[in-house]
Order: structure tokens, then C-alpha cells, then sequence
């Protein structure tokens, strides 16, 4: 009840320009609203030491010290990441995807164990998404490096879809094998959002695109 009359205070009420800067910058997150921001707001002032101040500062950290990936496009605080890093996984594979939290969602699925390439967000004539402001540099020369298969994993979405289209044209001449993930993924659906079971059976009914 009185975490509730305090929102509602800070709702309608004038409040310091700190406070108000938190609010702001937590409502521009995804999934927060004004009323999220105001409530994640008031707990963290409510819990300096527990909460406030070990996240200021691992945000200083992660900001001090990630960085993308020189050769995938991926977050690491090592460049290339970890996952580049690691020899176990297939060279001959790679998996483009258009956002690092895509990357995330196949690694928690478990469902492959290749390479990947994040693009960094999908063509959209709306938005102005052109392919000079997609991760394009050195995907070529990976493909080309002996890459059998390059797997599609786009968002099934209108603009993941003219992505996957446009790779696949950039893609072609290369030779190599083009695959995208089967339908499993809804229409409209964003792989981050999937559950692991669907990402898992997805993946494995892939084919050629």
C-alpha cells in the first residue's frame, strides 16, 4: 500500500531532476513503461546498498569493459568473444542472425554449436536500415574461408524476411549451402521471446532456402 501511494506521488508530483533522469532513463528500456520505471525506480532508492549501487556499478564495469566482437559482431569483454574463441565448435557452420539477444536466445536452446554472425538489425526502408548499416564487414571472407553451410536465422518478421532474401542473393554466387530456420517460428515472432523448445525444433527442421 505504501510502495502504491508513492508511486502515485511520484506520478503526480514534481520530483528531483536525479530522480526524474532514472525514471526517464529506465522507461526507455524494453518492457518499461512509465509506471515499470517508476516502481524499479522507487525500489532501487529504497535499496541503495542492496540494489542501487552494485548495479551502478557493474554498469560502469560493463560499459568500461564490453565491447563487440572484432570477427562475429557478438558482446564480450574480450575481442574475439568467447565464442569465436572456442575451438570445439564447427568452423564449417556459420548461423547469421540480426541481434546479439538472437544469438543469446540459440545459445540458451543449446541447439548449435557452430559459428555465428550477428548483423546488428534487419534491412527497413521505414527505419532506413540499408545494407551499409548492417554488420556486413568480413562475412564474405568467413564464408569463403571454407564454410559449408550458412544458416539463416532471421527474426519471421517482414523486414527479417527481406534480410534473409537479400543474404541469400549476397550469399549465393559463393556456392555454399543456404538453410534458413523452418516455420516453427511464427510469423511476427522474435527468436528472444521463443521458449527453447520451439527455437530446438525449429532449428532442427531447418531447410534449404
Amino acid at each position: 500500500m505504501a510502495a502504491a501511494l508513492l508511486e502515485e506521488i511520484m506520478a503526480n508530483y514534481p520530483v528531483g531532476p536525479e530522480i526524474e533522469r532514472l525514471v526517464q532513463l529506465l522507461g526507455r528500456l524494453p518492457g518499461l513503461g512509465p509506471r515499470s520505471a517508476r516502481r524499479a525506480t522507487l525500489t532501487l532508492l529504497k535499496k541503495r546498498e542492496q540494489l542501487l549501487e552494485p548495479l551502478a556499478a557493474a554498469l560502469r564495469q560493463a560499459a568500461e569493459a564490453v565491447k563487440n566482437c572484432e570477427i562475429c559482431g557478438n558482446l564480450d569483454s574480450q575481442s574475439p568473444c568467447a565464442l569465436c574463441r572456442d575451438n570445439r565448435r564447427d568452423l564449417k557452420v556459420l548461423c547469421i542472425v540480426e541481434d546479439v539477444a538472437d544469438l543469446w536466445a540459440l545459445e540458451r536452446a543449446g541447439v548449435f554449436k557452430g559459428h555465428y554472425h550477428v548483423l546488428g538489425g534487419a534491412l527497413s526502408a521505414l527505419d532506413g536500415v540499408t545494407p551499409e548499416r548492417l554488420n556486413l564487414k568480413g562475412l564474405l571472407e568467413r564464408i569463403e574461408a571454407g564454410v559449408r553451410e550458412v544458416i539463416l536465422a532471421m527474426n519471421a518478421t517482414v523486414e527479417g524476411q527481406t534480410t534473409a532474401h537479400w543474404l541469400s542473393d549476397l550469399i549465393a554466387p559463393s556456392g555454399v549451402k543456404i538453410s534458413r530456420l523452418a516455420h516453427g517460428v511464427p510469423v511476427g515472432g522474435e527468436l528472444d521471446y521463443l521458449d527453447e523448445g520451439t527455437l530446438a525444433a525449429a532449428f532442427a527442421a531447418r531447410r534449404g532456402f
